[in-house]
């Protein structure tokens, strides 16, 4: 019994161990015996049996129902309380803007005056050669500007600077007829040029009087701002009458506005609004010490040139501008020191041509001009301004300080001898026309001789 008890404990063992047991087989089986076979895999259990499953499946469940409940109150809710807006449409009818005649009689709206002048008003874009690069080759740059008509047979006026040295100046009508056209002349003096188009039956623009314009007159400015916005019109007042402004070198009295000005509107009309022409835009201040600065813009007034306009029409050039035939630069300490002369200020004379309008009114070596007729001349500039208002043949009289004292001379302009048809300015370093030595040419502002100044 003992024997058949451990047996069966045994094979009951070896049952428990080879069968059922979670160790491998292998390791308790009797040599020699049969492996009993295994019990089939369980079957794995679904993934919504588990209870982490169940739970967020729930979770999702209401996630969903919640989303739907939520569009579905919303929907209900702006369906409920949906109101009906009206927006107030105006039925004014559209202000027709009528083409006017100008007259200098008629106010005009700033969208008539528009109409009725920007025909008149051109694009001018212009090539110039630029020098050789060093492949040899010529270097061309573009530039664009304004201009207005002046005469129904083609002729144009602009600004000097627009034109001067262009190769190929191309002009654009408001209709968008492209022409070619040829510069006629100009005067840097003036920043005026001519140049002509070969079209005929073209709208004149009507000149104003640039005398009758107020601080605070209403202005529109018409052109192509950077050369591509074309016909483009800003609006400004007057703000002042009468500056006094030096652009490179060269001064001029303009029209001060703060109507916006920008490159490419350089040429083109100054409209008042009567629709007249008052001035030439030709200029606009971007930066003054560093500080940039807004509602700037300059222009010529038209009456200023007026006569130059029609010299260069009929001449090609500027005829009969007063000229003194002289050299001469603006005084300064260090020539007051040099001639031991007590005063700092005016137009040192340094040599009169011979049988010119200085030599003839007695005016020598160490002259110091401080005035012309009532005008007080303190530099160059003064009286290079100055001069502009008078024409050859004319007689002013010339405040002259020599010797300690001052003393009047009666002078009678001679005409600007016409060599280039242009004029051009030297500046204190020392530049001739290599006909006249220059003792002391860091102290020359202006060359006052063959060239006109």
């Amino acid at each position: 019994m003992m024997y058949n008890d451990e047996f069966d404990r045994f094979h009951s063992n070896q049952y428990h161990y080879g069968r059922n047991s979670n160790l491998p087989a292998d390791d308790y089986q009797p040599s020699g015996s049969s492996v009993s076979p295994e019990e089939p895999p369980r079957k794995k259990q679904s993934f919504f049996k588990t209870t982490a499953a169940k739970v967020i499946a729930i979770v999702l469940a209401c996630a969903i129902i919640g989303t739907g409940c939520g569009f579905g109150g919303a929907a209900l809710y702006r369906s409920s309380t949906r109101q009906t807006v009206t927006l107030q449409q105006s039925d004014r009818a559209p202000v027709t803007v009528s083409v006017k005649q100008v007259d200098g009689q008629t106010k005009m709206e700033p969208a008539e005056v528009y109409a009725s002048t920007v025909n008149s008003v051109v694009s001018i874009n212009t090539t110039a050669s630029a020098g050789i690069n060093i492949f040899g080759q010529t270097v061309e740059t573009a530039s664009a500007g304004s201009g207005f008509i002046i005469s129904p047979d083609g002729y144009i006026v602009t600004n000097y600077h627009v034109v001067k040295g262009a190769t190929s100046v191309k002009v654009t009508l408001y209709n968008g007829d492209t022409y070619d056209a040829a510069v006629i002349g100009g005067d840097s003096d003036y920043d005026v040029a001519i140049i002509k188009i070969n079209a005929g039956g073209l709208p004149a623009v009507t000149l104003g009087n640039s005398a009758d314009v107020n601080v605070g007159d209403t202005v529109l400015a018409i052109g192509n701002p950077l050369g591509e916005l074309t016909f483009s019109m800003s609006q400004g007042i007057v703000s002042c009458c009468d500056r006094a402004i030096n652009v490179d070198g060269t001064p001029f009295n303009m029209i001060q506005v703060d109507a916006s000005i920008n490159p490419g509107n350089s040429g083109g009309p100054l409209v008042n609004l009567y629709g007249e022409v008052v001035g030439i835009v030709s200029a606009k201040y971007s930066s003054y010490s560093n500080t940039t600065v807004e509602g700037l813009g300059f222009a010529i007034p038209i009456s200023d040139v007026q006569a130059i306009i029609t010299d260069i029409i009929e001449n090609g050039q500027v005829t009969g501008k007063a000229y003194m035939a002289i050299k001469a630069g603006t005084m300064t300490e260090q020539m007051a020191a040099q001639y031991n002369i007590d005063i700092t200020e005016g137009v040192f004379v340094y040599s009169t041509e011979s049988g010119g309008a200085g030599e003839k009114a007695g005016l020598q070596l160490g002259d110091v001009i401080t005035k012309l007729n009532d005008t007080a001349i303190t530099s160059m500039t003064d009286l290079t301004m100055a001069k502009k208002g008078y024409k050859a043949g004319d007689t002013v009289t010339l405040t002259v300080y020599r010797g300690g004292e001052y003393i009047t001379l009666e002078l009678t302009f001679d005409q600007q001898p016409q060599t280039t048809g242009e004029e051009t300015q030297q500046s204190s370093q020392g530049q001739s026309d290599g006909n006249d030595y220059d003792p002391f040419p860091d102290l020359y502002d202006y060359y006052f001789g063959q060239n006109g100044r």
